[in-house]
């Protein structure tokens, strides 16, 4: 078929490809598709005439308006950490109380402090604070150091087994592993620890008194003779069924074993005094059951 051929249902040119009889038209493309193409090439060109867009070799073409995206960004930033300012530095002057007090001040942290958890505190205590192994929950109200604000503000200022000079310093020593306690001893300490938390271990009562001396001799320095700890050394209580290693057979034998040595980083040179504030209301916040 002819390229000069023409459909005699429509008219058109067609391109001399036949498929079984089926011809293709030569159709022309409609003029709205040409329109917008004209339109579009107009608007790019307006477009690299007014703003920024051609690269050159140290800079680039700056546009007849001059608008600096970066610039704008950097003057929205410092806007805002100008307002910011303002209330941080509000919040780094009053005490903890006085901040709970005052609703402008509570409506900043309860916008900010989430974020701040979620990005220094989280990895370790869980998105919802709730921590997991070997990292404490947050929301259980069972303190190692002591939950009232001025304890969580210096633990949150110098850490605990960090390279802070302030440092809280706490550490279980590993009883089996340096030959304090053999093996039976350790499952025997092990089954009056869980009876001590309401914990049935299945262990006779003569067992459970054998435990009971072991824990006399060996751990009540630290965690008290009734076995409630001591916050000032920063050693759990035992009797609240709450554990951070876990309260299983399995788990109790390698803490007594092996001991434990738990870490917190320091936040004083990496979080200003008035962040340390937002999270310390935050977390007593999630303690007293409020957003989690």
């Amino acid at each position: 078929m002819s390229v000069k051929e023409r459909d005699p249902l429509t008219g058109h040119q067609t391109t001399g490809h036949e498929w079984n009889g089926i011809t293709e038209l030569n159709t022309r493309v409609p003029r709205a598709v040409w329109f917008f193409i004209i339109v579009t090439h107009i608007w790019a060109l307006v477009y690299w005439v007014l703003m920024p867009a051609w690269p050159l070799v140290n800079t680039y073409t700056r546009g007849l308006l001059g608008i600096d995206q970066q610039e704008q960004v950097e003057e929205r930033v410092a806007a805002a950490d100008a307002t910011r300012g303002i209330w941080a530095d509000q919040i780094a002057a009053l005490p903890l109380d006085k901040i709970r007090d005052d609703t402008l001040l509570m409506a900043h942290v309860e916008r900010t402090a989430p974020a701040l958890f979620g990005d220094n505190c989280a990895a370790c205590h869980g998105s919802r604070a709730k921590g997991g192994p070997g990292y404490p929950s947050l929301v259980d109200d069972a303190w190692l150091w002591g939950g009232d604000d001025e304890t969580i503000l210096e633990t949150l200022r110098v850490g605990i087994n960090s390279p802070h000079p302030d440092t809280r310093y706490a550490e279980m020593l590993a009883f089996g592993r340096d030959g304090m306690l053999d093996r039976d001893q350790i499952r025997v300490v092990a089954d009056y620890v869980q009876s001590l938390a309401g914990l049935d271990s299945g262990a006779s009562p003569e067992r459970l008194e054998e435990g009971a001396a072991l824990f006399a001799d060996n751990c009540s320095s630290c965690h008290g003779e009734d076995g409630a700890g001591m916050q000032d050394l920063g050693a759990p209580n035992l009797t609240d069924n709450y554990w951070i290693y876990g309260g299983s057979d399995e788990a109790l034998f390698e803490t007594i074993y092996g001991g434990r040595q738990g870490w917190m980083p320091a936040w004083e040179n990496r979080l200003t005094g008035a962040q340390r504030k937002l999270l310390a209301i935050y977390i007593t916040s999630l303690a007293d059951g409020g957003p989690q």
